[in-house]
């Protein structure tokens, strides 16, 4: 079958996920960032002190996933997706709305459940366990969504914020999110298959088994692919989530540094689709010891970076590794532990990817406020990605000797 072919006979189902993803932008990090000095200013919060709140509210929606992410074993998509977005829609009116900090951790916390946590976790359960030959193509595609969210929102509301208030940007919003209700609603009016929940045969990982997440959590691969899980989730995040200090340290413009975004975006696509081919034909235990070299390579990269030419240079390798790292999270776990318990296994990697987004800003923004810029933390960063790419290819081997 070729690509064409399989967009094709697959298109209300891809389609799902792809609006899922892309929805789920606004409660991402790179949404959120582009309004960072006008809710500084608004809760007269300083760089830390915002990456505080913004660090409680991520912890206690990675909380709340670990039980909440469960749902997709037992429900259908068509039904998690619709309340998923509702509630991303009712977090972006409350934003508009917060006038007190207390106020805002809670709309920073129902953004992250809603956005970063639910929306994205029940597309690639989904793509998941829809596609089993092609699920590396499948996630692949979905993905699209939120990368498209990436090179599209942030530089269409930075440019709004010029013309309007802040606050009626989250209105638009919430507004988007809900015209998408109806349109995920008639894609899924048929779900790819007659049941995708997790009594459903499935796919085996390991050993020919069907995993439980306690024994996911006993179970040494999932602890050598840590670092990796964990890893650009909470240093990507903090590069968005710092994205007006870094433009600040490096002299160059916001609007310069986000018109950088789109190469970005562009990478990250073109390795997501590589990766999901390549992920079809070798397996991604196989490829899991180098998928996040270029992240290595991009950080050690923005760490020298004078001009803005190095820093796109730089960006596009963040790209790549995220392109990457996006078909991996999906697909890895599938094939490591099987199918049938997938949305509690993931649940658990989404609460674990959730918390290292609220590590990397408010490390990253304690550090910034002792003087240490977000420049010069990119060296370590680089550092920690070389270590856990060694560890994932462990994870990788551990994986293929017990298959």
């Amino acid at each position: 079958m070729t690509f064409l072919d399989f967009l094709r006979e697959n298109a209300r189902w891809l389609a799902a996920g792809f609006l899922l993803t892309f929805a789920s932008s606004f409660g991402q990090t790179f949404f959120i960032s582009v309004f960072a000095s006008e809710i500084r200013s608004a809760f007269d919060l300083s760089h830390g002190a915002w990456g505080a709140v913004y660090a409680t509210a991520t912890m206690g929606s990675a909380a709340v996933m670990l039980l909440a992410g469960g749902l997709t074993d037992r429900f259908r998509v068509r039904h998690i997706g619709v309340v998923v977005l509702a509630g991303l829609a009712c977090a972006g009116i409350a934003m508009a709305h917060a006038t007190q900090v207390w106020m805002l951790v809670i709309v920073i916390f129902l953004l992250r459940l809603f956005g970063q946590g639910l929306m994205g976790h029940t597309a690639m359960v989904a793509m998941a366990r829809w596609f089993v030959a092609t699920r590396g193509r499948a996630v692949s595609v979905a993905g699209l969504g939120v990368a498209l969210g990436e090179a599209m929102l942030p530089i269409v509301f930075a440019a709004a914020l010029t013309l309007g208030d802040w606050r009626n940007l989250w209105l638009v919003a919430a507004c988007a999110l809900l015209a998408l209700v109806p349109v995920l609603w008639v894609l899924l009016r048929q779900e790819r298959t007659p049941q995708s929940f997790a009594q459903s045969t499935g796919a085996a990982g390991i050993g020919g088994r069907m995993w439980t997440r306690t024994e996911v959590l006993r179970h040494p691969v999932f602890w050598l692919m840590l670092p990796a899980l964990m890893g650009p989730a909470a240093w990507n995040t903090a590069f968005f989530f710092q994205q007006v200090h870094l433009a600040e340290a490096k002299g160059w413009g916001h609007v310069a540094l986000v018109a950088l975004f789109p190469l970005f975006t562009a990478t990250s696509v073109g390795f997501m689709l590589l990766s999901g081919g390549l992920v079809d034909r070798f397996g991604s235990t196989r490829l899991a010891g180098v998928y996040l070299v270029p992240l290595a390579l991009g950080y050690l990269g923005f760490s020298l970076a004078g001009g803005i030419g190095a820093g796109a240079l730089s960006i596009m390798l963040m790209g790549a590794g995220v392109g990457m790292h996006v078909t991996m999270m999906a697909t890895f776990w599938a094939e490591a532990y099987g199918t049938r318990h997938l949305g509690s296994i993931r649940a658990m990697m989404a609460a674990i990817m959730v918390l290292g987004t609220a590590i990397g800003p408010a490390l990253t923004g304690a550090l910034i406020d002792l003087g240490i810029d977000f420049p010069a933390q990119s060296l370590g960063i680089g550092l920690y990605f070389a270590l856990a790419s060694a560890l994932a290819g462990l994870a990788g081997r551990g994986a293929q000797a017990r298959s």
